[in-house]
């Protein structure tokens, strides 16, 4: 069954228009990647780079992920490290600044291609001229909002095969969409909850078979990207995955803030551990709340699918589904990290009308606040539970929350509400 999309009362923005804000949100996203090299941004970073570069360095050398060396990251990962690896392999220090500048160029790439998959689904959503230019303005100033973190993680690698697959989506392109949903999902994991909401999309619109077609499309790209590896090294495997899955309360999590809130106001013990590669809250409470952010953020993503199932099959139905299952998956999780947010910077400014606008600010908001600690203070935060950072940590978490509510509210009942104003 397919539905149509309902039109926007003002102009749709030519393609032209689209093209020419595709091309600046480019260059000021070159602008940003700038800047975060300068002033304050280059103070005290706190990389993964080096991380990355032992991973490249051992492929280089010949050497077979999972089975000679650990890693943490599934194997649609290891381009990312491979690449700059076989630039220029070794380990003085000057090695390491042409790693870094290699993986920061391919990043770069990462992030251009997402704000272009943006402009993609813009454009089949027949937006207007703002609803087009001001989301990819947003999203390519992001990086300033959210700090030096964005050059030395590797997220903008699933984020812009995940910003391609919707661009696939929207188009009509159902089977690239599952493909690169696949290979997202390789690449970091994260992607796999958006899945059920493809399969439905695709169900709802050209039927059963097609939908199972995708499905297996999906499936059969992670399966053929892991199956080499499992091979070799199923233990391998297991451990980065296990890794991962088992990983405790987080510092920055939702459930981490509110312990700290604890800690605080009442005199409630919090302990610091370091495990899993990220500092983390122990004890008998934090363990409870790891299982309790799990079961709530399982139980919120189930109803945003259930919602989603239930109401519009039309693409903006698709988009605002998609943020909200990335925001819920984020805001509610046991791990909150501080490259998180780069999942969501090229899903939630797509986002139409009034509720996309407050979504964008609070996004934006939540990038400010996580910037207070990180990288600057958060060792203060992390370890010594320092009073003002803690209190920023739990405003930041809830206005994750927010962000949450403010695209589930009423989602359910789109169908049959008035559209919203661009």
């Amino acid at each position: 069954m397919k539905t149509s999309v309902v039109a926007s009362s003002s102009p749709q923005a030519s393609e032209r228009s689209v093209v020419a804000a595709a091309f600046v949100a480019i260059a000021l996203f070159v602008a940003s990647w700038t800047l975060l090299h300068l002033g304050f941004y280059k103070h005290k970073q706190l990389i993964d780079t080096p991380v990355y570069q032992r991973y490249g360095n051992a492929i280089a050398a010949g050497k077979v992920p999972y089975r000679d060396f650990e890693l943490e990251y599934p194997p649609g990962a290891l381009p990312v490290f491979a690449l700059p690896g076989l630039a220029k392999p070794g380990h003085d220090q000057q090695v390491s600044r042409s790693f870094r500048r290699a993986f920061e160029t391919l990043m770069w790439l990462c992030g251009a291609a997402a704000l272009t998959s943006m402009a993609v689904v813009l454009r089949k959503l027949r937006r207007s001229s703002a609803g087009v230019w001001a989301p990819l303005c947003f999203a390519a100033v992001a990086p300033l909002l959210l700090g030096s973190v964005i050059l030395s993680r590797f997220d903008l690698w699933p984020a812009a095969l995940v910003a391609g697959a919707l661009a696939a989506l929207v188009s009509g392109r159902l089977r690239v969409g599952h493909g690169l949903l696949g290979l997202g999902i390789t690449a970091k994991l994260y992607p796999a909850v958006l899945l059920p909401l493809g399969v439905a999309y695709v169900w709802k619109r050209e039927g059963r078979r097609e939908a199972l077609a995708c499905l297996a499309l999906a499936l059969g790209v992670v399966a053929a990207i892991f199956a080499p590896f499992v091979i070799v090294s199923p233990s391998g495997v297991w451990h980065s995955l296990s890794v991962q899955l088992s990983r405790p309360l987080q510092v920055e999590s939702l459930g981490s803030a509110l312990l700290l809130a604890g800690h605080h106001l009442f005199g409630l013990g919090v302990t610091a551990e370091t495990s899993h590669g990220s500092q983390n809250v122990a004890g008998t409470a934090a363990d409870w709340l790891a299982v309790a952010s799990t079961v709530l953020q399982a139980g919120v993503l189930i109803w945003i699918w259930s919602a989603f199932v239930r109401g519009r099959s039309d693409a903006e139905a698709l988009v605002r589904s998609t943020a909200a299952t990335l925001c819920a998956f984020v805001a509610f999780g046991k791990v909150l990290s501080p490259q998180f947010p780069i999942w969501l910077i090229p899903i939630v400014p797509l986002v139409r009308g009034r509720r996309g606008l407050v979504a964008s600010a609070l996004l934006g908001l939540a990038l400010v606040l996580t910037q207070f600690w990180f990288p600057f203070r958060y060792f203060r935060l992390a370890l010594n539970f320092e009073t003002d950072l803690s209190w920023v940590l739990l405003a930041r978490d809830l206005t994750f929350v927010a962000l949450v509510g403010v695209l589930v509210v009423t989602l359910r009942h789109t169908g049959a509400t008035r559209p919203e104003s661009p």
